[in-house]
């Protein structure tokens, strides 16, 4: 039936963190570098506190310059040499980027796109997941690896391969076709189901064997949409198992090293379910990269660390990648400001990480990433930017003591799930206007504007303890979702479930009777008509909210009407409702996208009926966030303004020095973290 969705919470790893304190440093490539810089590159790691860094990442080529002919001497050095300065070594196998001899032997390796055309070799991630030439190479690279450097003593972990499906997330050649009839084989009883599933009975696309299914190549229109998100599982489900297969060989052959991979949880990045690769990794990690033309960017990388910690489980987790100042792939490319380094590395740990790596870690003078900020910039060690980097690194050291805690569970949950995110994005939906993670990213910007924490979890966890569940355009949600959610309200909970979500099942296939298929008894409303609304319309609502973006005819038989639209294509009919049950509990329903402030009022309800308070009572702009652990509590004070403001908290600041009191200010664009009750 293919992977199962979720999987059971990752579990603590048992061995010990790849370092004593927070981890700190950056990809590291020496092999751009002449010999002779080396020396230089490890004293200034460690002036800067480097104790951390990843090695060989897009090294194959310079391993193995010839199949089977190995070169390690290079590599030998500089991992002794890392070693003798006491700075852990986070060793990769190298499959993101395979060498040149490989591609021109097996050039059928090479990815193809929708359109039937064959990318080259001249990049990274040149290679189809379903061919078994890949597999065979990487996990022999991976063994020759493991076995030559997996008990040197600098290294104290495994980084397998690097960003997975961030450039060949989808191939469309025939050998990833073959793959995917056989995945569709073991995921439907019989070609009659699959028909069943995808509705072939339209548009005459009936299969009389699993032989005739093909990907959804280019082809006149629309393809099959039941299609569509198969094919999107299955090429999921291919980088978990090549993760596993890697993985696999790695603790064959050294099964005291943790391994990780780095995520993309960041932005509008999607090619993989998370949730099916977080169990086979020991420490979870994760690249994060601020858009420059995004003016709340600091509340993007809220919410993609939280969502980084629901996929952990709770536990610490890994930021393997961002930037010191500019990226290079953007339109626009801007310089972070002084202090802001600082300010999104201390954020992240707020929300859970124990680790602070960089790409990379002397800036490249050649290549497609030469533009790309580094910790040792261009300019070299004589640079602002790197006496920051070099700050940054002893502010995580006077940190070291909050590792290994944990950011206190919070009281609201939110539900995000890659296959809704994939279901939602194809084509032919009511509106083009409609993002899968607008919403989410509005509601979860609320309450980080009203100092609430919130867990961003998987759609599949376990709610128990959790007094608000909001749900925001679950287009595709769980069989069981429902029974969970009316398990919250049946215990007093509150949930907020928005516009369309529970709408089609696992195949795209809509619930019938009436939206939102999944939730109209839980909710008590009865959608018979979706009404999106024109490019930037609006609508207004009878408590004076502006609606944008959708709207619905719907009836509330079972649910109090809260709001009712006053013009628009739903004029005089519901548009937020609120069911109550016996205990207090409530399902809240939310038929239109409200602006800024109307959505910050209502969530505001919502989090007050549940008696969820803010984490401490502060003002607009400051983001605090509090870690627990057995050794105490710390609170994090990131201000994001250019006023100093006050903070309601009293402990010693492992930033800046001192002891805070309550009601002292958080510099403009600064940090505070406190230990508390010290």
């Amino acid at each position: 039936m293919g992977r199962p969705r979720g999987g059971d919470p990752m579990t603590r790893w048992a061995g010990p963190w790849p370092t004593d304190g927070i981890a700190y440093g950056a990809d590291y490539n020496p092999e751009q570098w002449p010999e002779e810089v080396w020396a230089d590159d490890v004293a200034l790691m460690r002036q800067a506190g480097v104790n951390l860094v990843s090695l060989g990442i897009f090294s194959w080529g310079q391993l193995e310059p010839e199949e089977g002919r190995f070169e390690f001497g290079w590599l030998d050095r500089i991992v002794d040499l890392l070693h003798e300065a006491g700075i852990g070594v986070d060793l990769a196998t190298p499959s993101a980027a395979p060498p040149v001899w490989l591609h021109l032997a097996h050039p059928e390796m090479l990815p193809v796109d929708a359109d039937g055309l064959r990318y080259t070799h001249g990049s990274r991630e040149s290679w189809c997941v379903s061919s078994p030439v890949i597999r065979e190479h990487a996990t022999r690279i991976a063994r020759v690896v493991a076995e030559r450097y997996g008990h040197h003593p600098a290294v104290r972990m495994w980084h397998v391969s690097n960003e997975f499906a961030c450039h060949n997330g989808r191939c469309y050649c025939d050998v990833s076709a073959a793959a995917f009839r056989d995945w569709l084989a073991a995921r439907y009883a019989d070609i009659d189901a699959l028909n069943l599933a995808w509705g072939t009975a339209f548009w005459g696309q009936r299969y009389a064997s699993f032989e005739q299914v093909l990907p959804p190549r280019r082809t006149t229109t629309i393809s099959n949409p039941g299609q569509t998100l198969d094919f999107d599982r299955f090429s999921s489900d291919a980088f978990v198992d090549h993760l596993e297969a890697e993985a696999a060989v790695l603790r064959e052959v050294t099964p005291h090293l943790p391994v990780t991979t780095n995520y993309m949880v960041m932005g509008d990045f999607h090619q993989i379910d998370y949730t099916t690769t977080t169990p086979l990794l020991d420490i979870v990690s994760n690249d994060h990269y601020l858009k420059a033309d995004d003016p709340r960017g600091w509340a993007e990388l809220a919410f993609s660390a939280d969502r980084l910690r629901g996929l952990a489980g709770g536990d610490p987790w890994l930021l393997m990648e961002h930037s010191t100042s500019a990226v290079n792939w953007q339109p626009r490319n801007l310089a972070k400001e002084p202090g802001e380094m600082l300010r999104n590395s201390l954020q992240h740990v707020a929300r859970g990480a124990d680790g602070v790596l960089f790409f990379q870690w002397r800036q490249s003078r050649a290549g497609a990433e030469k533009y790309h900020s580094g910790m040792v910039p261009h300019a070299g060690a004589d640079s602002d930017r790197f006496r920051e980097v070099v700050g940054l690194g002893a502010t995580l050291g006077r940190l070291a003591e909050v590792r290994g805690s944990v950011v206190e569970k919070a009281r609201v949950a939110l539900l995000w799930d890659t296959q809704a995110w994939w279901a939602t994005d194809l084509e032919a939906h009511p509106t083009v206007d409609l993002h899968y993670l607008d919403l989410a990213r509005r509601l979860h910007g609320a309450l980080l504007d009203a100092g609430v924490v919130v867990d961003v979890l998987p759609a599949t966890s376990d709610l128990d303890g959790y007094d608000v569940v909001l749900v925001p355009t679950l287009y595709l949600a769980p069989t069981d979702l429902s029974d969970r959610l009316a398990a919250v309200v049946a215990h007093g909970g509150h949930v907020l479930v928005s516009y369309f979500s529970g709408i089609v099942d696992e195949s795209d296939r809509v619930l019938l009777g009436g939206y939102p298929g999944a939730f109209r008894d839980l909710l008590g409303v009865r959608v018979e008509e979706f009404a999106p609304l024109r490019e930037n319309g609006t609508v207004r609502l009878s408590d004076g909210a502006t609606g944008e973006v959708w709207t619905e005819r719907f009836t509330a038989a079972d649910a109090e009407v809260l709001a009712t639209y006053t013009d628009g294509p739903a004029a005089g009919g519901p548009a937020i409702t609120r069911r109550t049950v016996d205990g207090g509990g409530a399902a809240w329903y939310l038929s239109t996208r409200l602006d800024g402030p109307a959505l910050a009022a209502l969530v505001g309800r919502v989090v007050d009926a549940a008696g969820v308070a803010p984490v401490v009572e502060q003002p607009g702009g400051l983001e605090v966030v509090r870690r627990t652990g057995e050794s105490g509590r710390w609170l994090f004070a990131l201000n994001h303004t250019d006023a100093d403001l006050p903070l309601q908290a009293v402990g010693v600041d492992l930033v800046g020095g001192g002891t805070h009191g309550r009601g002292d200010l958080v510099p403009a664009r600064g940090v505070v973290v406190l230990r508390e009750g010290a």
